[in-house]
Formats: C-alpha cells, structure tokens, sequence
C-alpha cells in the first residue's frame, strides 16, 4: 500500500508539471504572437506616416517615444545633411541650444492632447516645431521656417498686403511688390514712407503714397538684431488697394494675430495666429466676452467707442479664457473705415504674458517691501512701548516680594510683556528684521530637544519622525528661531493631515558643485546641511504654491490660519543664510526643504563659570562712573535713568543728539560710557558718537534699538569699544551690559 501511494503520487506530480509546463508554452506563445502583431502594426504605421509626408516642403521626422528617428522626408535629408544623428535631439542641436527640454514639452502636450506646436526663435531665424501624436508611441514631427514663408523673398511678394523690412535706425532692407505699388517704388528710409513716426503696432499711421496720404493699419514684427517687419492694412482710401480691408482671408496668413469684431461683439472674422494665441477656433459669432475678459468695463461700450472715434486709441490687457487664463492679451482696436464704417472694429493682438508676469513679480516685492518697512516701523514703537511697560514692572518689582498682594499681577504684568515682545519678533520675522542671535548648532541635539514638544504639537493622529545623517555638519544659526520654523512647518503639515499620518523630519549633507537655480533663486555651491519636512496631507494646488510665503496668504479656511507661519519661516531662513523651497502634489503631500550652510567647526561646550546666574549676580553689584543716556523717547529714558541709577552709577539725560553734543562741549564734564538709541529725529546714534569720540575717544558706547543690529551694522562696525543692546531689554540686561562695558 505504501509503494502504491509513492507510485500514484509521482503519477500524479508528473502529470502537473506536464500541465504546467503546456500552459506556460501557450502563455509564452500567445505573448510572442501579440508582441508580432504590435510589431507588424508599428512598422504598417511608421510606413503609411513615412508616404504622408515623404514630399511635404517642411522637414518631417517620425520617431519614436524615446526620440529615435525611425524615418525622415526628403526635406529633412536635404536640409540636415549629417545622416549620422540617430535621435532628434541630436540632429536640432546645430539649429537651437537645449533642444531636449523643447522636445520633451511639446511631446508631453502631445500625448495629453494629441498634437502641439511652438514658434522658435533660432540663430537661423523663426522656425515652427509641431508634433502629432499617431498612437503606438509613434511621433510626427515637422519643421517650417517662418522667415522663409512670411519674410523677404518669394513668399513675401505673393502676399496681397503691403510688407517692408527695417533695420534698427529705420533703413529699409526689404518691400514686397504690393508695398512698391503702394508708396510708388523703391523707399530707402522709413521717413520716406510714413509721414510720422515713431511707429506704434496696432494704431493707424498716414503713409505717403502715389495719390497722397493713405491711412494704413500698422502691424509690427520684431525679429533679431533690431530687424523688423511691418505690414500694412490699407483703408479704403488706396485706390491700388481697394477693397482689400474687407477681404479678410488676405491676412489669413499675416504673422500678427488679427480679430475682425463687430461694435455688438461678435467675432465675424480671425486669422490663424490669432486663433492660436486663443487656443480657439473661433466660429463665427463668437462673442469677445467669451475669449478675453479683465476690461473692468462693458466690452461693447469699449467697442463702439473705437469704432465711432469717441476716444483716442489706446491699448488694453484682457485675460484669455477657458484652457488659457494664464495667458494675457495686449488688444489694439481700431475702427474699420469704408462701407462698413462704425459697424466694425480691427483688433491688434499682442501676447504680453511674459510682461505681466515681470510686471506681477515686481509689484509682489514692491508689496513686500512696503509690508518690510511697515512692520520695521511697527515693531520699532511697539519695542520702545514694551521697554518702558516691562522696565517699570522690573522698578516694581524690586519693591514688592512674594509676599507682597502685588507681586502675582506684576509677575503677570511682566509675562505678558514678554510675550507681547516674541509677537514683535515673529512680525519681524518675515521681513527679515529680527534681532537674531546665531551660535554653532548640531542640528540633532538641537531638533531632539525640540521633540517632545512637537509631539505634543501634532496630537495622537500624526506619527512623527526624525531620520538624522550620522555625519551631520554643524550650523550656525539663532537656535530659538531655528525651533520656530521647525515648529511652523510641523503645525502647517499636521494640519493638512486631518485623519492622520506621518511626518518625517530627515536631515543630510549635501555639496553643492555648481550653483542650483530654483524658483527664482539660485543657492551657490558649497557645504550644506539640508533639513526635510515630508508629510502625507492633502498638499498644496500648483497654482498656490508660488505664493505660500507670502505673508498673510494662506491655503486654510478662514479663521484656521493667519498666513504668518509659512512666511515668518521665510524670513528666518534667509536672515540665516539659507534658502527654503516646497514641493507639493495635490493629494500625496509635501515637501519643505531647507538648505543651510554647513561649518566644519566643532560646537563649543558651554562654559559652565559664564551662566546666566552669575551675570544676574554681577548685575546686584554696585557700580560706579558716568553714564551719559540719549533717548527720544521719554518713558524709555525715565526707565533706564532710574535703573541705572539704583545701581550706583551717575545719570546725564538727553533728549536727542544736538543735547548730547551740547553738553560735551565742556571739556571739564567727565563721561565714562555713552548709551544711545540708534534711531533719532535729526542726527542718529552712530553719526552723533563719531563726533563725540574726536575729543573722547577711550569713552565705551552702549547703542540701544527697537530695529535689528544688521540695519546700521555697517555704522556700528565703525565705532570702536562699542556694543549692542535690542529693545525691549530688562533692567538686569542694561545694568549688566553696561557694567560688563565698563569693567
């Protein structure tokens, strides 16, 4: 029984094996016979595209996903004679630099939407590269030069409108046949055409022709090297040319985008590079509120008053609609003169997107900047207001113990100051005027000391975790603002996770050889140590991200943030000496990464005879010398007179620099140190101690200020035996830095 057992089963495995192996021949088979047939179907495809455009005047290339030339026609053989280019980013590297990035972009919007193009210009002149997308990872690219087809030559003079080419100081190169029937011949100079100038695309210029002067519509290429062409759309005026403002398919194939409107608003005409600046087609009775919008003002009221002449011409930037908002139109409206005067409008476009974006950029740092030097003035007042609130709570303080029924609303008096000053510093923050204090830094001491707070920060939903580079480099930065961007950035990433998740925090070396440009900033080469917040949140749409550090922008709903967080963060960083970047995916989360210079310095060890007790116990001793104090403001002064007086030392008040001088002006008074506000109506702090110091140059100087140390830094370096001391300070911190001065 057992043998036979032992034999059935070794039936029973052969038999399965037998299965197996037939069923993975036929899998294999199968897979072989469809690999074939995809085969076969690319190489019918790649035949029948080939024949398409095998005698098309323009270069044609098909290739395959990864660019690889599969065919050429015979434009392209002529044209790139070098047959050796295997790949079509080889083979357009002779005509225009980084060919790679043009080709990836226009295939990418291929496969999206099935075929796209771009104008180009190359050291050769104007090219047009299109793609279409034929299925099976196969491409039809093709190449037309515009300058050959609109410009000079052949194509030009086939053109119904009058056409002229100028140099930059308006010698002409070029006129078409229908430019030298216009003016009567041969032109030499602009002046000898136009009968004013300068010349504006889109107004209406008087040009000089055989039977006088003819009102022409002005259109206006500009090309390399100061090159430019310009055609004319003569009214009704030119007897040569009548007729031809109304013939709208004569400008099909003019290179400037021109819309024919009616003064109700529609559309009645359009021609091709107007029609691809749009991304429209266009049909017949398409309104112009439907493709552009931003006039702030009814579009029909604007075109009636062009076409009737009301008002002078004068151009206006719309916003393209629909799948191009981000796309804006400089629109030119002139009336069209003839039969159909007053019914209709000429419209000149002009893309100036890149213009409102430079245009955009520079009002957002004009914006910061004003938002800089107003929260720089706030924070100043607020400092001097918290000086003196906090300076006489201390004067209080030293007459009331614990005992005392007092003593709790000082302390309460003293605290809220306190934080009333940390929320000057985080306005400051942002604009990068904050006082900082930067020291050597392991940045994985200083984060694990940091985490039992973000713990507490994050709540029971979100994990969080550090993975830190076990040959860190050190930093040298503030190490209570370097906490407060690490805690902005874990609050602003737990809260995109509302069920939950994790929150990595990764810190590495990197060293960068050559400079990376990002985001409009360029982080120069050199040793950094990079710190990452990686969360699993909702992330941050496309359109947004460019504006997160902003201040006072935020992506939460209103009455969740305040849109401080993100920029206070900014602002930190960059008074560091870093840079900070985000990367973000709608629906996977986000990146914030911060790139930090790296000292190879070890971190000094605290020395344990400097703590802050004993400067509190140098501060109670008695002092003894001359303090001359300059304060504007008049409760600050009453405050520091009095501290400095209680502990020993005499007092000589002045109200401004002028005061101060006027009193060393007798030789026989004896000043040991200078305490001074920076910041003063009429001669500031630094200007006025340089002339003191002329005639007393061993005096020490105590400047004091509600601005950052960094904003007359220069001043101060100036200055010698000199120290710096912000508002708001305490008593013990005058006393001290004053006695620390002096002994």
């Amino acid at each position: 029984m057992v043998a036979a057992s032992f034999f059935v089963g070794d039936v029973l495995m052969e038999l399965g094996l037998q299965i197996a192996g037939g069923v993975l021949a036929t899998t294999g088979a199968f897979v072989g016979v469809l690999r074939l047939l995809r085969t076969k179907r690319r190489a019918v495809l790649v035949e029948t595209v080939k024949r398409l455009i095998e005698h098309e005047n323009a270069a044609g290339f098909v290739t395959d996903f990864e660019g690889k030339i599969l065919s050429q026609n015979l434009s392209a053989q002529g044209r790139f004679r070098d047959q050796s280019h295997d790949t079509l980013s080889f083979c357009l590297s002779d005509l225009f630099a980084n060919p790679g990035a043009v080709l990836f972009r226009l295939q990418s919007k291929a496969q999206a939407v099935g075929a796209a193009r771009e104008d180009l210009v190359t050291r050769r002149g104007h090219v047009r590269l299109s793609v279409q997308d034929a299925g099976e990872s196969i491409f039809v690219w093709r190449l037309d030069d515009v300058v050959e087809k609109m410009g000079a030559g052949r194509g030009a003079d086939a053109l119904g409108l009058p056409m002229l080419t100028a140099g930059p100081s308006g010698t002409i190169l070029y006129m078409n046949e229908a430019s030298r029937r216009l003016v009567g011949g041969r032109a030499k100079s602009l002046d000898r055409v136009f009968a004013e100038q300068p010349l504006v695309s889109g107004q209406l210029h008087q040009v000089k022709g055989v039977d006088g002067l003819v009102d022409c519509l002005v259109a206006e290429l500009r090309g390399n090297g100061g090159r430019r062409e310009i055609y004319l759309l003569p009214g009704e005026a030119s007897t040569q040319m009548r007729g031809v403002a109304a013939a709208w398919d004569a400008v099909e194939d003019l290179p400037v985008p021109l819309l024919k409107i009616a003064v109700t608003g529609e559309v009645v005409g359009s021609n091709r590079e107007a029609r691809q600046l749009l991304n429209n087609q266009i049909p017949n009775g398409t309104r112009l509120a439907d493709l552009m919008d931003g006039l702030g003002r009814p579009i029909v009221d604007w075109l009636r008053e062009a076409a009737e002449g009301r008002v002078a011409p004068s151009p206006e930037f719309l916003r393209s609609t629909g799948d191009r908002q981000d796309t804006f139109v400089q629109v030119m409206l002139n009336p069209l003169e003839g039969e159909e005067s007053c019914n209709h409008v000429i419209a000149v476009l002009n893309d100036v997107t890149e213009l409102k974006s430079l245009e955009a950029q520079f009002v957002q740092s004009q914006k910061m900047q004003a938002i800089g030097q107003l929260a720089g003035g706030v924070a100043h007042d607020f400092n001097n207001l918290l000086t003196a609130i906090s300076g006489h709570c201390d004067l209080l303080l030293l007459r009331h113990d614990q005992g005392d029924q007092d003593y709790g609303d000082l302390i309460q008096i003293h605290q809220n100051a306190n934080r009333a000053a940390s929320l000057v510093g985080q306005l400051l923050a942002f604009s990068r005027k904050q006082n900082l204090r930067p020291e050597l830094l392991d940045l994985r001491n200083t984060l694990s000391d940091l985490t039992h707070l973000l713990n507490r920060l994050v709540g029971e939903k979100v994990t969080l975790t550090l993975n830190h580079d076990p040959g860190l480099l050190n930093i040298r930065a503030d190490k209570r603002q370097l906490e407060q961007v690490m805690m902005n950035l874990v609050v602003n990433a737990r809260d995109a996770m509302a069920t939950g998740g994790e929150i990595r925090v990764e810190t590495e070396n990197s060293t960068l050889k050559q400079p990376l440009e990002r985001d409009r900033a360029t982080v120069p080469p050199g040793d950094y140590v990079i710190v990452r917040v990686v969360d699993e949140g909702c992330g941050i749409p496309p359109e947004k991200l460019p504006k997160i550090f902003e201040p006072f922008y935020t992506t939460k709903r209103t009455g969740e943030g305040t849109g401080l967080g993100l920029s206070t963060a900014y602002g930190i960083v960059k008074q560091t000496g870093g840079f900070i970047f985000a990367d973000s995916s709608v629906g996977t989360g986000s990146v914030f990464t911060i790139f930090l210079p790296a000292y190879d310095m070890p971190v000094p060890v605290e020395n344990t005879n400097d703590r802050p007790e004993d400067r509190g116990r140098l501060a109670v001793q008695k002092g003894d010398g001359v303090v001359l104090l300059v304060e504007d403001e008049a409760p600050v002064r009453a405050f520091a007179s009095r501290a400095l007086r209680l502990r020993g030392y005499t007092v000589l008040e002045a109200e401004s620099a002028e005061a101060a001088l006027d009193m060393l002006a007798d030789p026989e008074l004896s000043v040991d140190i200078f305490v001074t506000d920076v910041i003063m109506p009429g001669m500031d702090g630094p200007t006025w101690v340089k002339k003191a110091l002329v005639t007393r140059p061993d005096t020490k100087v105590v400047f004091v200020s509600g601005y950052a140390e960094d904003a007359f830094g220069d001043d101060q370096a100036g200055v010698p035996n000199s120290v710096f001391l912000p508002k708001p300070f305490s008593l013990t911190d005058l006393t001290s830095t004053v006695q620390e001065q002096l002994h």
